[in-house]
């Protein structure tokens, strides 16, 4: 894997030119550590392909274990999703039940966090969750009359909610307790592609479904992004800007400042750009353009850095794309990216990638990437 980074012009703020410099430095760092891998993920590489040719990956924390769950998109392999512990290398579970496509997969919060239960929650044209320790499935969601692309679990209420976005053009969501779909959202006009739902607020009134403020964003083949009020079930902003499908949202957080609270939404599409857009606002803030191919993902980034003169304390954002580099982009800036990881040549495109911290220790040197690609391999750096 090599890595380069672009020369950027200099900028007429003290403050945004002593953080960018200071972002440059800490990035740099951060790679060169990285190119410093633990020899297991070699191992996992030939394991993963002692399966099958053609995963699409998703990584996710519990807790302290690391969890990798891979789902299948070979016919072959009846549209399995598999598990293995990244602590140890282990493949650990095989789920099985799935009819169609697996097109997403999530550890179910509600069950941990009210039941103390590892269940691991995956998507085709319905929602299925599974019993980790017993490995049989508790609940199946099948409302949706298309396949189910992107889900996601409320922070409020103890996780209880769960949106989903399908091809059927729809967003539904539903309470997990109790296995009912509560509210079914229509608006969208083509594929919905991608869901979020907004972090936790201070505001919670536990009389509600969520309390005042709380919406879902959804993304669409129509090139739309739209905001739904969970509470009152209305629509609420439409933002239009993205030329093609609208491939990933993403609220920020209030714990990253005023610039990535949770009133911003992170967007990518296949029209090769990455935005910012204000809900406040309804518009468009910020427009990202470097990437050759669509762009498949996105993230806020774990670099969290303080600056003295600006007051700001997160202004990093990274995109992968189907060219094959993960990007990082300062995102008070659309003068280019700061930083570019380039993948192998082999992986022909990201599909997907995810920071994880391995152990107790939350420094950033020991912030690891995770990244699935389009060919196969899903590589761990760190």
């Amino acid at each position: 894997m090599t890595t380069f980074s672009n020369e950027k012009e200099t900028l007429t703020q003290p403050a945004f030119t002593r953080s960018e410099e200071e972002i440059n430095l800490i990035i740099q760092h951060w790679i060169r550590i990285l190119h410093i891998r633990f020899g297991w993920v070699h191992d996992l590489n030939k394991f993963v392909f002692n399966y099958v040719s053609l995963f699409i990956y998703l990584f996710f924390i519990q807790m302290s274990n690391i969890y990798l769950i891979l789902y299948n998109t070979d016919d072959h392999n009846l549209h399995t999703v598999r598990v293995w512990d990244l602590d140890n290398n282990e493949h650990i579970q095989l789920f099985t039940g799935h009819l169609r496509t697996v097109h997403c997969v999530k550890f179910s919060l509600y069950h941990y966090y009210n039941h103390h239960r590892n269940v691991v929650c995956s998507s085709s044209n319905t929602i299925r969750f599974w019993d980790f320790k017993n490995n049989r499935q508790l609940q199946i969601f099948d409302k949706h009359t298309g396949s189910i692309r992107g889900i996601a679990f409320s922070r409020f209420n103890s996780c209880r909610y769960l949106c989903s976005g399908s091809f059927d053009n729809t967003v539904r969501l539903w309470d997990v307790e109790t296995s009912e779909s509560l509210h079914v959202f229509n608006g969208h006009e083509d594929y919905v592609r991608c869901i979020d739902i907004s972090p936790l607020q201070s505001n919670n009134n536990i009389n509600m479904i969520g309390g005042n403020g709380y919406t879902i964003c959804s993304g669409s083949d129509d090139k739309t992004i739209r905001i739904w009020d969970i509470e009152t079930f209305k629509p609420l902003t439409v933002f239009k800007g993205h030329t093609y499908w609208v491939r990933s949202v993403k609220y920020g957080s209030n714990k990253l400042g005023s610039i990535c609270s949770a009133n911003i939404i992170l967007s990518c599409s296949e029209d090769k750009f990455v935005c910012l857009w204000d809900i406040r606002s309804g518009k468009q803030i910020q427009k990202f353009h470097g990437h050759t191919h669509g762009v498949t993902c996105v993230e806020y980034s774990p670099f969290v850095i303080d600056i003295k003169f600006s007051g700001s304390s997160s202004n990093v954002i990274c995109s992968g794309s189907i060219d094959n580099t993960i990007r990082f982009w300062d995102i008070r800036s659309n003068k280019g990216e700061l930083y570019v990881i380039k993948g192998y040549d082999s992986d022909h495109g990201i599909s997907c990638f995810k920071f994880i911290s391995l152990g107790e220790n939350k420094k950033t040197n020991n912030i690891h990437l995770c990244y699935g690609s389009h060919n196969g391999p899903v590589h761990v750096w760190g």
